[in-house]
């Protein structure tokens, strides 16, 4: 039997996720040295809170999960032999999976019958939650583990993510985001264009100035590196701006027409480096 697997930093909350059978991994923050697991400290998300907090000038710290929270989540499925699929956030962007590669390593030794793959959405938040739920999409229309796999190997690269946040504190303290400059941003009024690239990574790509600027911008990445856009879900996330992104849903309509339109709250782990007031949006794309 197939057990799929992804985590809180994909976006998928749990009715969501098991909607499609996934367990879902709690990526946990911490706010005053008290740390927070999604999802498991609590049943449902008010991103309004969360972000209002940080909008109060708290700043939350993230960490790895280690090697023996990876061994609670596998250990029972090795055990009973399964197939298992973890659709997780970029290797690139957190050393939580050195402990989930030890973890792995010592459960093949005790239960060799069992099989873990992995599929590396090369993202966090929104992109990943549009590609786990491709996957999941795969699952329910009975694909095997290695049609699913197959799939990744092209189709992971062509989702294409490109969103702007309000308060580049955030980032900048964080340093996930290459080539940004957050203080002057901050000052003028501009704001980085940042996309996931094929590496996994965050990237400054450019600045904008304004915010209809910005919103404009994204819907341009989506006319330049669209591809059946109609075909896929258009996911757009966001950081408690939900005015901001449905305006930029309204804009990506009135420029192609109706489409599979899915607004997704970023999750708290992820929101603590992006900071409130941030849009997002993920298509299908013919690259990165």
């Amino acid at each position: 039997m197939l057990k799929i697997y992804t985590d809180s930093d994909t976006d998928m909350t749990p009715a969501v996720a098991a909607g499609y059978g996934y367990q879902l991994i709690s990526m946990p923050y911490s706010i005053d040295a008290q740390t927070t697991y999604p999802y498991v400290d609590f049943e449902t998300f008010d991103a309004h809170a969360f972000y209002d907090r940080l909008r109060g000038g708290v700043l939350p710290t993230t960490s790895a999960i280690s090697k023996d929270q990876y061994l609670n989540y596998f250990t029972r499925d090795f055990e009973e032999g399964h197939e298992i699929l973890y659709v997780h956030f970029s290797r690139a962007m957190s050393n939580t999976f050195d402990a989930m590669d030890q973890a792995i390593a010592q459960l093949k030794e005790q239960f060799p019958a069992a099989r873990f793959e992995e599929i590396d959405t090369k993202g966090i938040t929104t992109i990943s939650y549009a590609i786990v739920r491709e996957v999941g999409d795969l699952v329910k229309a009975g694909k095997t583990l290695d049609e699913i796999l197959e799939w990744a190997k092209s189709e992971v690269d062509k989702f294409a993510m490109y969103f702007f946040a309000d308060d580049l504190k955030f980032f900048r303290r964080s340093g996930r985001v290459s080539g940004l400059a957050a203080t002057m941003g901050t000052l003028i009024g501009v704001r980085p264009l940042i996309h996931m690239s094929q590496e996994g990574k965050m990237e400054s790509i450019g600045t904008v100035k304004g915010r209809p600027n910005a919103i404009k911008t994204l819907v341009d990445k989506v006319a330049q590196l669209g591809d059946e856009i109609e075909k896929h879900r258009i996911c757009i996330g966001h950081t408690d701006a939900p005015d901001i992104a449905r305006e930029l849903g309204r804009m990506i309509e009135e420029r192609f027409g109706k489409q599979n339109i899915e607004y997704v709250e970023v999750n708290p782990t992820a929101g603590s480096h992006c900071g409130p007031n941030g849009v997002g949006v993920c298509f299908h794309a013919i690259h990165r």
